[in-house]
């Protein structure tokens, strides 16, 4: 083919020529003298052929490992290194959370240790008791808590306007104290200025919230994390569907102002658990 060019493999030196009748010669002489080692002599030099010599002492046999040997050396090099990790990451976790047991203090993320065992403190049980009023030391807060039900668009119906500075109690759910999440709203300002959950994003783990019932009893919660969820994908599951034991949810406003009908884009959610009860 035009312009292609195929080098050609330099020249060197052809097969071997085999002498056929020489080599069985050869062979026949090997028989002959029984296996043994035999020098042939032929026009084109000396050669030689060895094969094993019957009358020679035989090699001894190799030895073999045995199998529990094997085995053992196995075992002693040990588990892989992501096994090795693994199992290092799991005494870590197991370690921390026993620190925070002990301590109170949190050391892992509360997302991180979500689910992994029980609650870390036993909590009291209380019969059905509408809440009255709620109080914050952490973010000085004290407000009345009056009984919301349901907005005509489904949802939690929020306090009116002219109450802005009371919380509302979702009459559906269940009561601060009994099994399950009692849900508190309140708004987190108004157009004259902040209303009663304005600072509940300050909250952080381990918080107090104290909520007054109506048979003179006080519910204690302890926070346990607070997460921002947009409205249109608030996980209904994970706020309203925990009843392993009683717990408490204050949500508000937060994120994003869109204005409209929405305000704010997204609602700040404050998960807390019952600790206490006088």
């Amino acid at each position: 083919m035009a312009g292609l060019r195929v080098p050609a493999p330099e020249p060197g030196p052809g097969p071997a020529r085999s002498n056929t009748r020489r080599s069985r010669r050869a062979w026949q002489r090997m028989v002959a003298t029984g296996g043994r080692l035999v020098r042939v002599a032929g026009q084109m030099g000396a050669a030689s052929v060895a094969t094993p010599d019957p009358m020679a002492a035989p090699l001894p046999p190799r030895r073999r490992q045995p199998c529990a040997a094997r085995a053992r050396r196995s075992r002693l090099s040990g588990p892989g290194l992501p096994v090795l990790v693994i199992g290092s990451l799991m005494l870590l976790i197991i370690a921390l959370l026993g620190i925070e047991r002990l301590t109170g203090l949190s050391v892992l993320p509360d997302r991180f240790i979500a689910g992994l065992g029980p609650p870390p403190k036993k909590f009291p049980l209380l019969s059905a008791s509408e809440p009255v009023g709620i109080e914050i030391n952490k973010i000085d807060l004290a407000a009345p808590v009056h009984n919301v039900g349901i907005a005509p668009d489904g949802s939690i119906a929020a306090p009116p306007a002219e109450r802005a500075q009371e919380a509302g109690w979702y009459d559906q759910g269940p009561t601060p104290g009994q099994y399950g999440p009692a849900v508190i709203v309140g708004h987190v300002d108004t157009t004259s200025g902040p209303a009663v959950f304005h600072q509940l994003p300050r909250l952080r783990t381990g918080d107090r919230v104290e909520v007054a019932r109506s048979d003179g009893s006080v519910a204690i919660f302890e926070v346990d994390r607070i997460d921002r969820f947009d409205k249109e994908q608030l996980p209904a599951d994970d706020v309203f569907g925990d009843f392993s034991r009683p717990q408490l949810r204050l949500i508000t406003c937060g994120g994003r102002w869109v204005g409209g009908e929405t305000g704010y884009a997204d609602n700040v959610v404050v998960f807390a658990s019952l600790v206490e009860a006088r």
